[in-house]
């Protein structure tokens, strides 16, 4: 069976870019269609202002966007510059997977298995990157995401020796119910709201699938200490942190259906309902600013994910030196 020795590491570079950049495309499918309901097979790729059918040669990852100058060919509507960003999102981190851990394994690791890994931890990353811009611009993490990748995690144990299944459902399970506890029902007993929301701690939850009791750890701290730099960097610039567009209009929209309920009782059943929803609570002042936290703890496990070993083993030489 052909092995990692005999595959030349220029190539699976290569390889690894052009499949970074190509789902990095399907990826903004995702972004776009998932919050709104939509099918990401279903239609073809069209444009989001006329709804033509982008034809191939406009849909090129890269290439199309920075030719066409960010307006689509049929009606000039403008492109996000997201769309790009993504799509080379996508390359840079299949690279990077191919860098620091693919290459990493030992050179008579079967070329099957080096593929699952990689297939394995580029899935991960895809999942991650799309919850983190969907929670950027709506403020919440699709179950189809944090739960498609524990289960991804809980699949894939044997790829990631020496987790074992007992450790990653434990620490799981145990990632889930300390951001529910903690954040979740104290922290609004003490408070009277949320500090983490439950796409946090089913984000956490996919970290401790992932990696175990250690993941769990670094994913939680180094998200911690990232969302707060840039917190405090926001502030300080801009003197808030704004809530996004879609979040003010998905509220307005809220408010107004409630508000065409005839029936007394039942707008006030609305209402209630309503005022538990975090949109709805409030954001005036620091203390009371809502701000993202699921793509600081994406990018805590994604860091995990590439350095987690290097991590571990500069710990074990600081405590134990020698």
């Amino acid at each position: 069976m052909p092995t990692l020795s005999e595959f030349p590491p220029l190539l699976a570079r290569l390889f690894a870019v052009m499949f970074g950049l190509a789902w990095g495309s399907f990826l903004n499918v995702v972004i776009y269609r998932v919050p709104r309901g939509e099918s990401v097979v279903r239609p073809a790729s069209h444009c989001p202002g006329c709804g033509k059918p982008i034809r191939a040669w406009d849909n090129v990852p890269l290439l199309s966007w920075l030719l066409l100058r960010g307006r689509a060919r049929c009606c000039g509507v403008r492109i996000s510059p997201r769309y790009f960003f993504v799509e080379l999102l996508g390359g840079m981190i299949a690279l990077a997977i191919v860098e620091a851990v693919v290459l990493q394994l030992p050179p008579d690791t079967p070329i099957a298995l080096a593929g699952a890994v990689f297939i394995a931890d580029f899935a991960l990353a895809l999942g991650l990157i799309a919850a983190s811009f969907i929670d950027l611009e709506h403020m919440y993490i699709p179950d189809s995401i944090s739960y498609g990748a524990a289960v991804l995690g809980i699949l894939t144990v044997p790829l990631r020796p020496p987790l074992s299944w007992l450790d990653a459902l434990g620490a799981g399970a145990a990632a889930f119910l300390l951001v529910w506890l903690v954040f979740g029902f104290l922290y609004r007993v003490l408070r009277g709201r949320t500090g983490m929301g439950l796409g946090d701690a089913k984000l956490l939850m996919v970290a401790g699938a992932w990696f175990g009791w250690s993941g769990i750890v670094f994913v939680l701290l180094a998200g911690a200490v990232q969302g707060t730099i840039v917190a405090a960097i926001l502030l300080l610039v801009r003197g808030r942190i704004e809530e996004p567009e879609a979040v003010r209009r998905e509220r307005e929209e809220t408010l107004a259906r409630i508000a065409a309920i005839e029936d007394p009782q039942e707008r006030e059943a609305a209402e209630e309902e309503a005022a538990r929803d975090p949109i709805f609570e409030p954001t005036e002042g620091v203390g009371q600013t809502r701000i993202a936290f699921g793509p600081f703890l994406a990018l805590a496990t994604i860091e995990y994910l590439l350095f987690g070993k290097l991590l571990l083993e500069g710990t074990l030489q600081w405590l134990v030196p020698g």
